[in-house]
């Protein structure tokens, strides 16, 4: 047997002398549980070692045998599983990209679509296969084959083959039966962190004051965008207490349909800086009583929140993420108003004037929810009590 190494990588292996003074506990009939408590270490660590390193053949548990195990095995490079297991390879494959048939077994070819080596595109054919999940594929190997452990692979472990030049067992192409058909791969740490770094924890929604949720104060307002087609929109404002609507109107910029400056402002007429003066226009011409807090979800258009509430002093607090009942309000709002702007239609051929048309004609609507008064009725009777 070859020389094993006397101190181990680092503080998260086990050393040789700590595997030398497993074997004598354990040779004294010392419980897993207690050779954890006497070298400080987690249960399932020693319960994992005793399993993993002691001799096939039987016999009693060695320190420098386990040693050497563990260094055996952590040894890089490692030839990929996929590449010498051929049944494991055809296995995966087949999951992933299988033929689709009909009850009858007949194959259902799809549509025909070429592999470019990117992303398929928006509202293009995509390729059809059985499309397994490589979680689904690492877990289903467990109940197919119980009693061969040959027959095992993390779902990691696939899409490195995928994704990892040189360790690809599985063809490149492969990547477009999976559910994103993502030719690169994201991390997970840098989806989360895409365009939220303008939200801290002192402007979520779990700051706002209290009054805002029980509705009895009025002047917090929850806000959105409903869009259109070739990227058109419109601001929306609702009141809480009163359901009082603003709309705002998000013209498209000059040069929209020209070449575009890089990292130059958003010319669609929802880019940060827009949305944020119509926000302003909008709120300034209020008494400051209304002007309590606004709600939005975590869109990139609020970037400019903090320039916001300087040019206006509105607080703005943000909604937790995918949490759109957090601004229930302003949801219900939003669909009433698809009756005038539908979804599919441009909405930068409404002006201004046809913007404020529809926000009385909405404001004028008795509700329910008020005692069928009107939210302008509403508003003004929080109007007429002294500030």
């Amino acid at each position: 047997m070859p020389a094993v190494a006397q101190a181990p990588l680092s503080g998260r292996y086990l050393s040789l002398l700590e595997r030398e003074e497993i074997a004598v506990l354990r040779a004294g009939g010392c419980g897993v549980r207690e050779i954890a408590r006497r070298l400080g270490r987690s249960p399932s660590t020693i319960s994992r070692e005793l399993r993993r390193n002691a001799p096939a053949r039987g016999g009693g548990y060695r320190g420098t045998t386990a040693q050497w195990h563990a260094e055996r095995r952590a040894r890089r490079p490692k030839p990929a599983k996929l590449a010498i297991n051929e049944e494991l390879r055809r296995y995966v494959q087949e999951r992933l990209a299988g033929v689709v048939r009909r009850s009858d077994g007949a194959p259902v070819k799809g549509p025909r679509v070429p592999w470019k080596g990117r992303r398929h595109g928006r509202r293009a054919g995509r390729r059809w296969a059985v499309a397994w999940s490589p979680e689904q594929i690492s877990n289903r190997l467990r109940l197919d084959f119980p009693d061969d452990e040959s027959m095992r692979i993390s779902h990691e472990a696939i899409y490195q083959s995928l994704y990892v030049q040189g360790r690809g067992a599985l063809r490149r192409e492969l990547t477009a039966c999976l559910r994103t058909g993502r030719a690169l791969r994201i991390p997970r740490a840098r989806a989360r962190r895409r365009g939220k770094g303008f939200v801290t924890e002192e402007v979520m929604i779990s700051r706002r004051p209290a009054e805002a949720s029980d509705r009895a104060v009025p002047g917090h307002w929850e806000g959105d965008l409903i869009l259109g087609l070739g990227s058109s929109a419109i601001g929306t404002l609702v009141e809480r207490s009163s359901r009082f609507a603003l709309l705002l109107h998000l013209p498209p910029m000059d040069g929209r349909d020209g070449p575009q400056e890089k990292n130059g402002p958003a010319l669609s007429g929802h880019g940060a800086e827009a949305v944020r003066d119509a926000i302003a226009a909008a709120i300034t011409t209020l008494p400051a009583q209304l002007r309590r807090s606004l709600t939005w979800d975590q869109g990139i258009e609020m970037a400019r929140h903090a320039q916001l509430r300087i040019d206006t002093g509105l607080p703005v607090y943000f909604c937790d993420p995918h949490s759109p009942w957090q601004r229930a309000t302003n949801e219900n709002t939003n669909g009433l108003l698809r009756q005038y702007f539908p979804k599919g239609t441009d909405l930068a051929r409404h002006s201004a004037s046809d913007l404020a048309a529809v926000a009385a004609t909405l404001n004028s609507r008795p509700r329910k929810t008020l005692g069928w008064r009107t939210p302008a009725e509403v508003l003004d009777e929080h109007l007429a009590v002294p500030a």
